[in-house]
């Protein structure tokens, strides 16, 4: 990595410049350039903006290399690719669109660019390129001054690290640029990347549960709660949550204002009932976002981020529309650890599911980098939910690291296998979540336990036979540690109620080797043990169908 070239725009005394010198009439770049670390701080002489960085750096890939970038948050989706794939990303009109609406909140549309040329692929805060058993791992080490952004250019046998630091004046020095690179096995990259980070292995145990979301979506009420509660406490296997989803406010955002007419006899009575049952009691949050008919919106229009026209920041076109919290915003950050207190403390919930957090840093604001809002976001939320444990999600992974407990790694499952539409990358999608289970496998026990969404058994209101069902089963339990299901059991057949236990039972796996078959580039090839006994297992993800 010392051989690299730089290219850098930037602002100061009210003029643009390009420059590829690491001192001007304005800064001085101080850099330590080693065959695995570049570090660089950037001194100012006079207030500067950088307005755009990237290092060059040559690299050869061969053939048959495989090469993984990772995607902005919990839903973008990622997998290996071959050195010629042409990324299946969203460009042209529908980028532009994304861009300018509700529709591509939740993405990093609005600062950086996907390409649609082969080879060039576009992820965040880590990469590797493997040859077989071999791996050559890219990874950020300070995201806290702003998200790293990785490139390939395979045709060009090059790689580019670029730094989101738009929006913010440096007055100061100022890291610019932190990235290593390690070489070897899977477990020997990842164990040093997250040695160097400093990140400790998470404490937190594998857990069995369920959901409301994936059956009754917003429309659940006391009688589903406790109906699906009685049927998942029958069976015999360990199950460790009962989870309330989304629907129990009255509005997003007002989370301390529960739909009587759903559960007369609040959240304290539902927590107990749960607990009678010897499982933990979960709730979901977006402890981040309002929608634009809450109360809390309505009162409190100045705690809520803002453009620097003063038009709210969307966040996303969930619930009609939903604005962001500024938690810069003392007052802000006080209703946040009030309803957190309620939820934990009073109703007594033993874990929160925080959901749609990339909302703290959709724009860089009070001279903060979207990186840096969402570290300082993540930190908070820790602070808030204290020893309690925390499921994130639609959260950028990195600064999730150390600071959830569990962790979503994919999109939204579907109900359907494969519903064709020109979606952006954080769309709800099977195909692409199992893809993410897959290949961000190598945080799980390391950054969080990963959450790869939901499996779904039951026959009713879904849209897939039961081989597809059994695959996302099978996956989940091979690749994740947070094993969902949203179906009232009660309703199972035989068949049903067997995978179910298999699912659940907390086996000894060890994953060997999963990756796309060359001949066939829809397969995905794993080869895996269960308590010590050599499997294989190998699906169509494209039409769902094991071979």
């Amino acid at each position: 990595m010392e051989k690299f070239s730089m290219h850098l725009e930037y602002r100061a005394n009210g003029k643009h410049y390009t420059t590829h010198d690491f001192e001007t009439d304005h800064f001085k770049i101080d850099y330590q350039a080693f065959q695995n670390h570049i570090v660089m701080k950037l001194i100012p002489k006079v207030p500067v903006e950088i307005l755009y960085l990237s290092l060059s750096l040559p690299y050869v890939f061969s053939d048959d290399d495989r090469i993984f970038l990772n995607g902005y948050q919990s839903w973008t989706d990622c997998r290996e690719m071959f050195v010629d794939e042409i990324p299946p990303h969203t460009t042209g009109l529908m980028t532009h669109i994304y861009r300018h609406t509700l529709l591509g909140a939740s993405g990093a549309y609005n600062f950086v660019d996907n390409d649609s040329n082969p080879g060039e692929f576009l992820g965040f805060s880590y990469m590797y390129v493997r040859n077989g058993e071999h791996f050559d791992l890219f990874a950020s080490l300070n995201e806290r001054t702003g998200y790293t952004v990785f490139k390939t250019k395979t045709r060009l046998d090059e790689l580019r690290f670029k730094k989101d630091l738009g929006g913010i004046i440096i007055y100061d020095e100022y890291e610019i640029m932190n990235v290593a690179h390690f070489s070897g096995t899977e477990d020997e990259v990842f164990d040093k990347w997250f040695d160097v980070l400093g990140v400790k292995k998470p404490d937190a145990k594998p857990m069995n549960g369920y959901t409301t979301w994936y059956n009754y979506y917003p429309h659940i009420n006391e009688k589903i709660v406790n109906d699906d509660l009685e049927a998942l406490s029958q069976v015999q296997a360990d199950i460790d949550i009962f989870q309330i989803d989304d629907g129990f406010q009255t509005a997003t955002g007002d989370w301390l204002s529960i739909d009587a007419s759903k559960f007369p006899h609040g959240m304290k009575a539902a927590v107990n009932k749960i607990h009678e049952k010897k499982m933990l009691a979960g709730l979901w949050l977006a402890p981040f976002g309002a929608q634009f008919t809450s109360k809390i919106l309505r009162e409190h229009r100045d705690w809520f981020i803002k453009h620097p026209n003063g038009r709210l920041v969307q966040a996303g076109p969930n619930w009609g529309g939903f604005a962001a919290l500024d938690i810069e915003n003392p007052e802000v950050r006080e209703y946040i650890r009030n309803f957190f207190d309620v939820v934990l403390n009073d109703w007594g919930f033993d874990l929160v599911k925080l959901d749609f957090l990339y909302a703290a840093a959709i724009i860089p604001y009070h001279n903060k980098t979207r990186g840096q809002l969402m570290c300082e976001a993540m930190d908070f939320l820790r602070e808030c939910v204290g020893d309690k444990k925390i499921l994130g999600c639609g959260v950028p992974l990195m600064p999730a690291f150390g600071k959830v407990d569990y962790c979503r790694i994919g999109a939204d499952m579907d109900l359907r296998w494969n519903k064709p539409t020109f979606s952006h990358r954080e769309f709800v999608s099977t195909i692409n979540t199992l893809g993410n289970s897959t290949f961000r496998r190598q945080l799980d026990g390391r950054a969080f336990l990963n959450d790869p969404d939901v499996f779904l058994l039951r026959e009713n209101n879904m849209h897939m036979n039961f081989e597809q069902r059994c695959i996302i089963a099978t996956v989940n339990k091979l690749f994740g540690s947070v094993l969902f299901t949203s179906d009232n059991v009660g309703d199972y057949r035989e068949e049903q109620m067997d995978k179910l236990l298999e699912v659940f039972k907390k086996d000894d796996i060890e994953i060997i080797r999963a990756e796309f078959m060359p001949d066939n580039r829809r397969v995905l090839d794993i080869d895996y043990t269960i308590n010590g006994e050599f499997k294989s297992f190998r699906f169509d993800l494209q039409h769902g169908v094991i071979l």
